[in-house]
């Protein structure tokens, strides 16, 4: 549930393009309480606390696996109307590995699930050179997948996969029970859209008939282009701070916006007081539809794709390592404080959960 004055302009909504994230969220508690069961300790334990976080922990032994899915969306549907694959095979790795940066977890292994109806070997092949970008970027290997042509259920191809991490010898999972009032977040660019909240943008520009061949303005490459700019990989900066004293939080701002660092702690406030003003293009796409505030950053990342909670002392330290990672984009984007949900308090918005 949300509040604040932005949401009286609202005209378009991710709810009316056939995505209504509160109706999914109590489908999945109720997927999830009906699913429910503990296998035998001898099987591996699961991780309590992990539970409903971007990755589910198994503990076997004295080693502790992580473990998260993810697909590509409907981000593919505007691939297949540009005939363009690479991307989004980029995309359905990063998804993934980003969901494992959130716990600390390195990643080491994916596999890929990819249904269609119809596809091309130049098609499957533009795929294949994409995951392997992707694979690079986070260091990780293809342990194989699943590939099944089911005409009567895909028509295009969907596009998803699993990914499997661990902790270093020594390193904990880090999954936000440290957050406490008087921690800073720190903010990470995002390269766009990523792979979320397309449903709403690809109905908004059938709507306004926005040819995908146009520029925006201020833009480099044609609309279609920038929207397919995969997603960027947040693997080195976890690698870089999941070790360091003073790192309480991790979090992959993908679909849910910024209410995703609820999903590290429930019973403080995140106040993003220092958020950056978003990129051109997320200040077109709201402007093109008349979108509320309150939509677009409970919708898309708003130009910042990953954060990091830490302790104040850490901060420093924490942007020099980000730094040497290749995040030297990294700045303090709020802070913590007593209380409940997310708040951006120049913007009058505050968000009390996550769905």
């Amino acid at each position: 549930m949300a509040k604040g004055s932005a949401g009286r302009a609202r005209t378009l909504t991710y709810r009316a393009s056939g995505v209504d994230v509160a109706a999914r969220a109590e489908a999945v508690r109720a997927l999830i309480e009906a699913a429910r069961y503990r296998a035998p300790a001898s099987h591996g334990a699961p991780v309590a606390a992990s539970l409903g976080h971007y990755a589910g922990l198994l503990r076997l032994g004295s080693e502790t696996i992580a473990v998260t899915t993810d697909t590509v969306g409907t981000k593919v549907l505007l691939a297949e109307q540009l005939g363009r694959w690479e991307e989004v095979g980029e995309d359905l790795v990063a998804a993934n590995v980003n969901d494992l940066a959130s716990v600390g977890a390195r990643a080491a292994g994916l596999v890929d699930t990819i249904l269609y109806g119809t596809a091309s070997v130049a098609t499957f092949r533009a795929l294949g050179r994409g995951i392997r970008r992707g694979l690079a970027r986070a260091r990780c290997s293809l342990l194989g997948g699943e590939t099944a042509q089911v005409g009567e259920i895909v028509r295009g191809i969907d596009l998803g996969g699993t990914a499997i991490g661990f902790f270093p010898r020594g390193r904990r999972p880090v999954l936000g029970e440290r957050i406490r009032s008087g921690d800073v977040i720190l903010g990470l660019r995002s390269d766009g859209f990523h792979a979320n909240g397309y449903t709403l943008v690809r109905r908004l520009l059938d709507e306004q008939h926005v040819p995908l061949a146009r520029r925006r303005p201020g833009a480099d490459l044609p609309l279609g282009r920038e929207l397919l700019v995969p997603t960027r990989t947040y693997t080195p900066a976890s690698e870089a701070l999941a070790e360091r004293e003073g790192v309480h939080g991790f979090a992959h701002v993908s679909g849910g916006g910024v209410r995703n660092l609820l999903r590290l702690h429930d019973r403080v406030r995140f106040v993003l007081d220092r958020f950056p003003a978003p990129p051109g293009l997320f200040e077109w796409l709201g402007r093109l539809g008349r979108i509320s505030g309150e939509e677009m950053y409970q919708t898309f990342n708003m130009g910042v794709g990953f954060a990091v909670v830490l302790a104040p002392s850490a901060r420093r330290d924490a942007l020099r390592r980000l730094a040497r990672a290749g995040f030297s984009d990294a700045l303090e984007i709020g802070h913590v404080e007593a209380g409940r949900g997310v708040e951006l308090p120049t913007l009058g918005i505050s968000y009390t959960g996550y769905a």
